[in-house]
C-alpha cells in the first residue's frame, strides 16, 4: 500500500516528463516525423517500455499512478486492475500490489487454442476492474480492452495511463461516450515544457514540436509522404 501524500498533480507531470527525458523515452525529430500505428506522421514518439528497465524511476512512477487513480477515483473503488497486450501488463502488475488487488490481462484478441480466452487470471462477475496501459493516444485502442472485461460481467468505467497524447480533442470523448474515466501522468505539453527547460533538443525541433501539438491534423497533412 501507498500513502496519500505526493505532489500535487502538476508536479507530478513535472516529474513524469523529466523521468521520461532523462532514460530517453522520449524522441522528437521534424526532419524525419515518425510513422503513427495509424499511417499518419508525427515529429513525436514515446516509448514507456523503457521504463521497466529502471527501477527507481519505475517505482516513483507507479506510486504516482496508483495515487493518482486513487485520488480521481476513490480508494476503495476496484476490485481487480487488468494490464492491456502486452505493455500495459508489467504496470498493471505493479500497481495492483500496490493497491492490494488481483491482477488479470486482457489480450488483444483471443489466443486461438484452448479456452480461446482473452482475459487471463481471474476475474468474476460484478467486480470493478481499473483498466492499466503504458499510454493512449485517441482513446480508441482501449474499447477493445474495455469490451473483453465488460464481456465476463465485470465492471469497467476506468482506464490509468502514464503518459497521454493529449492533442487530439476527441480522446476523452470517445471514452466518455463508452462510460470510461481517463487518468493519466503527463501529456506531450508537460514533455514539451520540460524539454524547453532541460534544453533538451534544439530550439528549431522544439518549435516544430510544438506547431504539431498546436495542429496535429494540419501538421500531418502538411507532413504525409
Amino acid at each position: 500500500m501507498i500513502p496519500a501524500t505526493y505532489p500535487p498533480k502538476d508536479e507530478i507531470a513535472r516529474l513524469t516528463a523529466r523521468m521520461l527525458l532523462e532514460i530517453g523515452a522520449v524522441h522528437f525529430n521534424a526532419d524525419e516525423p515518425f510513422t503513427l500505428s495509424s499511417g499518419l506522421p508525427s515529429p513525436t514518439y514515446i516509448d514507456c517500455r523503457k521504463l521497466i528497465s529502471y527501477p527507481r524511476i519505475r517505482s516513483t512512477l507507479m506510486d504516482f499512478l496508483t495515487v493518482t487513480v486513487m485520488r480521481e477515483a476513490g480508494f476503495e473503488a476496484f476490485d481487480n486492475v487488468a494490464g492491456g497486450e502486452t505493455a500495459g501488463i508489467p504496470f498493471a502488475a505493479l500497481v495492483a500490489e500496490r493497491m492490494a488487488l488481483p491482477m488479470t490481462y486482457v489480450r488483444k484478441k483471443p489466443k486461438g487454442y484452448g479456452r480461446n480466452a482473452r482475459i487471463e487470471g481471474a476475474m468474476t462477475d460484478g467486480q470493478r476492474v481499473l483498466l492499466v496501459e503504458d499510454l493512449t493516444t485517441d482513446g480508441g485502442s482501449k474499447l477493445s480492452f474495455v469490451d473483453a472485461i465488460r464481456e465476463t460481467g465485470a465492471e469497467c468505467g476506468h482506464t490509468a495511463v502514464i503518459f497521454y497524447y493529449g492533442i487530439f480533442p476527441e480522446t476523452e470523448k470517445t471514452l466518455g461516450d463508452h462510460g470510461v474515466a481517463l487518468h493519466h501522468l503527463c501529456t506531450w505539453r508537460d514533455v514539451l515544457a520540460e524539454a524547453r527547460a532541460q534544453g533538451a533538443f534544439g530550439a528549431a525541433t522544439l518549435d516544430q514540436v510544438e506547431a504539431f501539438l498546436d495542429a496535429p491534423r494540419k501538421w500531418q497533412e502538411e507532413n504525409k509522404k
